[in-house]
């Protein structure tokens, strides 16, 4: 990539961030305290200066390293299985366990030592993710990813919908402090404004957590562990806790 397209690449996201902030060229001039044409002519003419970019990163409540996550996620974007391959890993638990470990470069050698599968059986699976079209057993077995390290999962897919309500489940029902782990549950009353920038902020924290997780993918097995991270906000009454309930509205 040329320097002249990664600058373009860089102020097409933050186009995209301001959009999504709904911060027009003029509130951004008052922020900045110049003139709505000299934004504009900064954004025409891509002639931005780092303490600029920087600048308007402060306005937009993010750093340097979240817009060139931003820049690089627009350029690579996130890919998904097709239906056919989800619907196989879902129908089968051990298949769907062996792509988890390779998708997390898991070796052929430290799948076999760590877990209890033969050899016989992790061959053949393997051989029918290879199938699949999800990745590519070489000699002595050797493995490939065919799918992008920005594979997710399809919203309401077969996987999530045989497995997503079972996982959730268990995942909260267990003592997070206990395991080790981190669990925060807060309600207040908010506009749709706040939410939206919520909504925003967990969908940054999201992406952290893989690029976290890519970044790690290079450290011996031994050295890493799974896990568990759920984000979510929703309209949630507080009848459940106090006993009240709203009045429903008379017909006129």
């Amino acid at each position: 990539m040329t320097r002249k397209t990664g600058t373009s690449t860089l102020l097409t996201a933050l186009k995209a961030t301001l959009r999504s902030e709904n911060i027009s060229y003029r509130a951004l001039a008052d922020r900045l305290k110049l003139s709505e044409s000299s934004v504009k002519r900064l954004f025409a003419d891509e002639s931005f200066s780092l303490k600029r970019v920087e600048q308007i990163c402060d306005v937009l409540n993010i750093d340097f390293f979240e817009l060139a996550r931003r820049a690089r996620g627009a350029m690579a974007g996130s890919e998904e299985m097709s239906e056919k391959q989800e619907a196989a890993l879902a129908a089968d638990p051990r298949l769907l366990g062996l792509f988890y470990l390779v998708f997390n470069e898991w070796s052929f050698e430290s799948i076999l030592e760590s877990f209890d599968v033969g050899k016989a059986e992790c061959i053949g699976l393997l051989m029918k993710l290879d199938r699949l079209g999800l990745i590519d057993v070489g000699p002595n077995e050797s493995l490939k990813l065919r799918v992008p390290k920005s594979l997710r999962l399809r919203r309401d897919g077969p996987i999530q919908r045989i497995h997503g309500k079972f996982v959730v489940g268990d995942f909260l029902q267990a003592d997070f402090r206990a395991s080790g782990g981190f669990f925060h549950f807060e309600f207040r009353e908010l506009s749709r404004a706040s939410v939206a920038h919520l909504e925003r902020k967990l969908g940054r924290i999201a992406a952290e957590f893989h690029e976290l997780a890519e970044l790690d993918s290079y450290l011996p097995p031994e050295q890493r562990e799974t896990i568990g991270m759920a984000l979510g906000v929703r309209p949630w009454t507080m009848s459940g806790v106090t006993g009240l309930k709203r009045r429903v509205a008379k017909p006129a």
